[in-house]
């Protein structure tokens, strides 16, 4: 089932994301990887990378993982993208087949007390809204008809680790991407369930289904590393204790992943994946969750 499909059923998403190959990286290795899981996840997000200059075809990699038979979901970034550039981006992606578009910052994440420091998913929602709502009628933000109109199911980032504390800037954001169309909310990673429980209420006041982000993670280090170079104490040290104490490390890890999916069953409509460069293991969490 497509991610279309499976919101529109209310049926449990499980979705995850891939990075693009960079250089001179095979994407038929990515597919490779992959295929254990078609057919048990509703789609795979293609995440845009530039790394020493060396930019990631995410479209492309669309296009490829389209072909292999997987739902790709279109991942972008709005800010440091004009009107052009951005329609230039989606019609593309709409010709390669892609039919899912997901936005946020380009920032992961900002920390700070101050408004402008606040943490929070900005997408830039005019002009995302200005664009869409052209090639939507089939033609560019300059008036030139299109070969087709497009039509994405959209998918918005927000900020989970408020709890019911979620700032007014926020509310607001994810209002005015209700109002574009948002067919769902992407969280930030999930770890606190009982915190995670005191967001969705207030989430829910859009209506608007929301996926929860959870990582895989499968050694002490990762966690570590992923507190020290993208997000202090995005990781809890009890998780990072559990997996650092334990004898059978793989199994410390997919317990932790059974557990935080188990628990975001009744409070969510489904989770987005993120192994980390594990995608050849991808299945093995997903046989333990019982997901698909």
């Amino acid at each position: 089932m497509n991610l279309k499909d499976a919101l529109k059923k209310k049926r449990f998403v499980v979705t995850s994301e891939v990075q693009a190959p960079l250089g001179d990286d095979d994407p038929e290795e990515l597919v490779e990887s992959l295929k254990r899981v078609r057919g048990r996840v509703d789609g795979v997000s293609v995440s845009e990378v530039e790394m020493e200059g060396i930019v990631g075809d995410s479209i492309k990699t669309c296009e490829i993982l389209k072909q292999n038979r997987f739902n790709p979901i279109y991942q972008t970034t709005l800010r440091e993208k004009n009107r052009i550039q951005l329609q230039k981006d989606l019609v593309l992606a709409h010709e390669s087949g892609v039919e899912n578009l997901l936005v946020f910052t380009e920032d992961y994440r900002i920390t700070g007390d101050s408004l402008q420091e606040m943490m929070f998913f900005h997408v830039d929602s005019g002009k995302l809204a200005s664009v869409l709502a052209y090639i939507r009628e089939g033609s560019t933000v300059d008036g030139k008809e299109l070969a087709s109109r497009a039509e994405f199911i959209l998918g918005s980032g927000v900020e989970s680790a408020w709890g019911k504390n979620v700032p007014e800037l926020e509310m607001k954001e994810m209002e005015t991407m209700t109002d574009i169309g948002a067919g769902y909310f992407l969280t930030t990673p999930v770890f606190d369930l009982d915190r995670f429980e005191k967001f969705i209420k207030q989430a829910g006041t859009f209506n608007v289904p929301v996926i929860a982000e959870v990582l895989i993670l499968r050694t002490a280090g990762m966690g570590r590393f992923l507190n020290r170079h993208l997000k202090s104490g995005l990781v809890p040290d009890w998780t990072i204790q559990k997996l650092a104490r334990a004898k059978d490390k793989q199994r410390a890890s997919i317990e932790l992943f059974t557990d935080t999916v188990t628990g975001l069953r009744d409070l969510c409509q489904g989770v987005h994946i993120i192994t980390i460069g594990g995608e050849d293991k991808l299945g093995n969490y997903l046989d333990a969750a019982k997901l698909r």
